[in-house]
C-alpha cells in the first residue's frame, strides 16, 4: 500500500514539472515558432567598415541555427530580426602620465528589431552594444579582426537571451 502511494506521488509530481516547462525546449528556448529570419544589418555608423554588415548579419544567423532548433529561412519566418549597426566608435579610455592615451576601446552598437508573428506581445526594440579594449601602442586596424569576433559574440549572445531566452 505504502509503495502504490509513493508511486502515486512521484508520478504526479513528474507530471507537474513536465507540464510547468511548458513551451520550453531543452534549448532554454520560450517560443512556439519553427523558423526564423535574419534581414541583412545594414552599417549606418558614422564610421563605415566594409564587411562588418555581412559579418554580423551572418553571425546572428549562425547563433540561433546553433543554440536553437528553429530553421533559417529567407521570408516568411515566424519570427523575425532586423535592424542596423549604428554605432562604430573608437575612444581612448586610459591616460598615461604624458596625458597620452594607454588604452582605446572600440565600441560597436547595434539596434535590432524583433517581431514574433505567432506571439506578437514578444516583439521587441532594442539597442545593445559591446566593447574590446586594446593597448594605445596598436592601430585598430591591427586588432580589428578580435574585437569584431568579441563584440559580435556578445552582442549577439544578448539579442538572443533577449528575445528568446527571456534572460
Amino acid at each position: 500500500m505504502i509503495q502504490k502511494i509513493k508511486y502515486t506521488i512521484i508520478t504526479l509530481v513528474g507530471i507537474f514539472i513536465i507540464q510547468g516547462c511548458g513551451a520550453y525546449s531543452f534549448s532554454g528556448i520560450n517560443t512556439t515558432a519553427t523558423s526564423f529570419q535574419v534581414d541583412f544589418f545594414q552599417n549606418q555608423a558614422s564610421i563605415i567598415i566594409p564587411g562588418i554588415d555581412q559579418t554580423f548579419t551572418n553571425q546572428l544567423q549562425d547563433l540561433i541555427l546553433n543554440q536553437t532548433n528553429l530553421d533559417l529561412v529567407t521570408s516568411n519566418g515566424d519570427i523575425a530580426y532586423e535592424g542596423e549597426i549604428v554605432q562604430y566608435y573608437v575612444a581612448p579610455t586610459n591616460a598615461t602620465s604624458a596625458n597620452t592615451a594607454a588604452q582605446n576601446r572600440l565600441t560597436i552598437a547595434v539596434n535590432v528589431r524583433f517581431y514574433d508573428t505567432k506571439n506578437p506581445k514578444e516583439d521587441l526594440e532594442q539597442r545593445f552594444s559591446f566593447f574590446f579594449d586594446y593597448p594605445a601602442t596598436q592601430a585598430e586596424t591591427a586588432v580589428r579582426e578580435e574585437a569584431i569576433q568579441v563584440i559580435y559574440e556578445r552582442i549577439t549572445q544578448d539579442i538572443l537571451n533577449a528575445t528568446l531566452a527571456k534572460w
